[in-house]
């Protein structure tokens, strides 16, 4: 008895504190390395544009501010692929940290069967056998309190092992939760690219056209500014909204201006990027699910969740849309980005239980009840409002780009450096649209 006693000790002992993987320790100084040279690199072409944006527009100036967006687009998406690179070795690690404690927790779990087998057969032992059975009595106490010791260290360690397996667990399921949200963000950075690059073959046609000569470069700038119907149909087309006036659209960001603060050319801004000015306001459903429901007819919550995420959107959306007199089930709305939901609503792309939090105050301000996030008036004026308590009405280019921060991310989100391409954006469209309002204004 004291031998299979001395043996589960030594057992327990062994098996102990379970060594955690650790990543290649030169691997994450190469990453880390990488990154801070990357970032360095990004702020470098930040400082070149904003040296190039005081320059007076010329060919040899716009092709030069393209080169250095696009460098600084593949540079991001450089950045993007460092950090995915660092969360799968973190994830690995606690993947291992998991299949680690599953292994103690089962060699445990054997070692306690055993020890539970041996005290019943001492249990079913009469003290008579027991004296019979062993020489030395003290030694028969030492054996029962021995195995009492053994099994209230391991029934601690068991706690200890759930515990820390949940929370390797959470960090783990966490983990991929930002993987996911990385490799998203790097989607978008690569349309990003290729927007700026659809832009510099523009600008080599352009070049084509003029041979290089800046002198006919800038007869086609004055051509351009001259035609300010075009400019009009570029800045206010509002296809797959409402049919509105030509030309609303702008009235309507000097209207909500007047209001919030917040300069037209930014309201208009932040819809393109969202929307391509309510072009793009999404094409999905509510009931867009897998689950095609319980078989009468209805769909299930689950089949909800697809799209929105659960009651937090789908209540205060059916409310919506039901004051409207709109068919929930009909409504287009955004589609889930490739994690997490969608469910944004219209030009302004607010989701439904952010719509509940400013309807009250939408209503009073445009004097329509209840407001409608689809009426192009509306969006404007709630990407307006949204914007101006984010900070935009401060007027500086810098609380202009955070607020454009905080439309996307949120405020807790706002200063993370994987974000930061959308500020970048957005305050990129803005001066673009500053330029042809301030054509349009003469």
């Amino acid at each position: 008895m004291r031998t299979i006693l001395t043996i589960a000790l030594v057992f327990s002992v062994l098996i102990g504190p379970v060594a955690y993987a650790v990543t290649d320790e030169q691997r994450r100084a190469r990453l880390e390395a990488e990154l801070a040279k990357i970032e360095q690199e990004i702020q470098e072409q930040q400082v070149f544009l904003d040296q190039k944006s005081t320059e007076r527009q010329s060919l040899e100036r716009d092709v030069a501010v393209l080169d250095s967006q696009i460098e600084k687009a593949q540079l991001a998406i450089r950045q993007r692929n460092l950090s995915i690179s660092q969360i799968k070795d973190e994830v690995r690690d606690r993947e291992e940290a998991v299949r680690a404690l599953d292994a103690k927790m089962e060699r445990e779990k054997k070692s306690l069967a055993q020890l539970i087998r041996k005290t019943n057969e001492i249990d079913s032992l009469s003290f008579v056998e027991m004296l019979l059975g062993q020489d030395d009595l003290s030694a028969i106490f030492s054996d029962l309190d021995s195995f009492q010791v053994v099994k209230v260290s391991l029934s601690n360690s068991f706690e200890e092992i759930d515990v820390t397996k949940s929370q390797i667990q959470q960090q783990k399921e966490n983990l991929v939760v930002k993987q996911t949200e990385e490799l998203e963000l790097r989607q978008i950075q690569v349309f990003e690219k290729n927007r700026v690059e659809a832009r510099k073959v523009e600008k080599k046609e352009i070049l084509t056209v003029t041979k290089g000569q800046e002198e006919i470069y800038q007869k086609i700038i004055s051509d351009k500014q001259q035609s300010a119907a075009e400019i009009r149909s570029t800045l206010f087309a509002l296809r797959g909204t409402a049919a509105i006036p030509f030309g609303d659209a702008y009235d309507y960001a000097k209207e909500a201006s007047a209001k919030t603060g917040v300069r037209p050319a930014l309201i208009l801004a932040i819809l393109k990027q969202e929307t391509n000015l309510g072009e793009n306001v999404g094409q999905c459903l509510l009931t867009n699910s897998p689950n095609k429901g319980d078989g009468k007819g209805k769909n299930t919550g689950r089949a909800f969740a697809q799209v929105m995420k659960g009651s937090r959107d789908v209540d205060p959306f059916i409310e919506i849309v039901g004051e409207l007199g709109l068919d929930p089930y009909s409504q287009v709305v955004s589609c889930p980005p490739g994690y997490g939901y969608g469910g944004a609503m219209g030009p302004a792309q607010f989701i439904p239980s952010t719509w509940m939090l400013y309807k009250d105050r939408l209503g009073t301000v445009t004097g329509e009840k209840p407001p409608n996030p689809w009426n192009p008036r509306t969006a404007v004026f709630a990407t307006a409002v949204l914007m101006e308590d984010n900070g935009a009405d401060q007027g500086s280019s810098f609380a202009e780009r955070r607020a454009a921060l905080r439309y996307f991310a949120g405020w807790v989100n706002a200063n993370k450096p994987a974000y930061a391409f959308y500020g970048d954006s957005v305050m990129e469209i803005a001066s673009d649209m500053q330029q042809q309002i301030d054509i349009l204004e003469g």
